[in-house]
């Protein structure tokens, strides 16, 4: 199996090196197509595969196509490839908000699947949601899934919506988290920790929240009342969170992301 990789982004290139890392693909069948030689050229000299800058060097030889380019760049990118496309490739799409309706009719392809990873995934500790047209066979699904799960965890969905539910959940999802982990280590640093400890205490904190979560059945309020007691400090701190409507706030932001996504695919 061929693959091309359309953007040498941070994305695009997590994907190559995981595939290779895993033993997928071989660094002969793994293609990168950047925008321009130069940098085409300066990845070639720092990473496996085979690196284009020239769409009609590579789009035709491929099997499978992995779009990986900004939302907004997407218009350009089917311009260019359009009239390279073969019957038959398959085209995986990790673009934001880009609906496979509108791939299959800017490229004229029939096989599409589109798939939403999160920043995790640079370290295989990502989620990936994942859905497809009809034409997209069984086999070729596992195929993709099996190459997604190089970067972590994945689920197949049925409606194309859930995609972009899933961007505003696990694609978003890590910037809540920093800047949730980010306001605790302002926190400590006013209460008297140096930076160095007080990024320790907190980024050992949720590593440990979330290995505790991972190994047992019980939920998070359960696990909420097994930290607080009445009178406590916890309760203390949750007071303020429930009296600044915190956790309303943050179901209110990621369906703000929801709707961002579905605008990006209109």
């Amino acid at each position: 199996m061929k693959i091309l990789i359309l953007g040498g982004g941070n994305m695009g290139l997590t994907y190559a090196q995981s595939f290779l890392r895993s033993r997928i693909v071989t660094a002969d069948n793994m293609m990168i197509l950047c925008r321009d030689y130069e940098k085409a050229n300066q990845l070639s000299q720092t990473h496996e595969g085979r690196f284009f800058s020239d769409p009609r060097l590579c789009v035709q030889e491929a099997d499978l196509h992995i779009l990986a380019v900004k939302p907004q760049d997407s218009p350009k990118l089917f311009e260019e490839i359009r009239d390279l496309v073969q019957p038959g490739q398959v085209f995986l799409s990790i673009m934001a908000g880009v609906r496979l309706a509108t791939i299959t009719k800017s490229l004229g392809a029939e096989k599409v699947i589109r798939a939403m990873p999160n920043l995790p995934a640079q370290i295989g500790a990502g989620v990936t949601a994942f859905t497809s047209t009809d034409a997209v066979t069984r086999i070729e699904l596992v195929m993709v899934q099996n190459l997604l799960s190089t970067t972590g965890k994945t689920i197949y969905v049925e409606k194309e919506d859930l995609i972009d539910a899933s961007t505003a959940i696990s694609g978003s999802g890590p910037a809540y988290v920093y800047y949730f982990m980010e306001a605790m280590m302002e926190a400590a640093q006013r209460m008297g920790f140096s930076p160095s400890e007080a990024e320790l205490l907190v980024s050992q904190t949720f590593t440990g929240a979330v290995d505790l979560y991972n190994r047992t059945d019980l939920t998070c309020g359960d696990w909420i009342a097994k930290v607080s007691s009445k009178g406590g400090t916890t309760e203390a701190a949750l007071r303020i969170f429930r009296e600044t409507t915190l956790h309303d706030d943050i179901i209110a932001g990621a369906n703000a992301a929801f709707e961002r996504a579905r605008e990006l695919g209109k």
